[in-house]
């Protein structure tokens, strides 16, 4: 990650916005706003744009039918200027709240798979600004092959509390937005059949 200033992209005289965004290279990098700078991301890796497809696989198969929306890198808007604007990996929004071309509520919740330019910002800088913009649940995606793991927040008065912490084959569950589970170890895998196991093991596996 890496936080640059406006240098030829844009006048030096006032802060980035949204529309500002339109005109930087469609290189598979990352373009988001940070207080009216712009925070850049490497394209992402093969291993990470496997996790964010099966997460938001996994996540429309067990949402309510008809009641969200799971969006990939969905542009959200964190203030009326245009110049806060965040892309998280996996939101899940109301269906209510759906926008274009941008959203500017909160969604329920968000997810960030850590890369290694992204590991401080994912536990800190946007920890704390989707606290701020109140976003009610954050997950947090290492997708190591070797420890696989979820980290989960809600909100609760402002800030966030862990309230799990899951690796390799153990079963996260969630009961917000909606009750989901989800396997670290099945969304990395790349040899067994992922879709049978990301949720865990049924009823008839759990009685035997």
């Amino acid at each position: 990650m890496s936080v640059m200033s406006i240098g030829e992209t844009a006048p030096p005289d006032r802060p980035l916005t949204v529309e500002d965004l339109e005109r930087m290279p469609d290189d598979g990098r990352r373009y988001e706003l940070a207080d009216g700078r712009l925070d850049v991301s490497p394209a992402p890796s093969s291993l990470h744009s496997v996790v964010e497809g099966r997460l938001i696989y996994h996540l429309t198969a067990s949402a309510p039918r008809g009641r969200y929306t799971i969006a990939p890198n969905a542009g959200i808007n964190f203030n009326a200027d245009r110049t806060h604007h965040r892309i998280p990996d996996v939101s899940v929004f109301r269906r209510e709240d759906y926008e274009k071309p941008s959203f500017t509520r909160p969604p329920v919740l968000a997810i960030e798979v850590l890369s290694p330019e992204s590991t401080f910002r994912d536990n800190h800088t946007k920890r704390r600004e989707y606290a701020e913009f109140g976003i009610e649940s954050y997950w947090i995606v290492n997708p190591s092959e070797d420890k696989p793991g979820i980290i989960a927040f809600r909100l609760h008065q402002g800030i966030y509390r862990e309230v799990a912490q899951v690796n390799g084959e153990d079963v996260f569950t969630a009961e917000t937005p909606f009750p989901v589970s989800v396997v670290p170890y099945w969304l990395v895998d790349q040899t067994g059949p992922w879709e049978e196991h990301i949720g865990g093991p049924g009823p008839a596996e759990e009685e035997g």
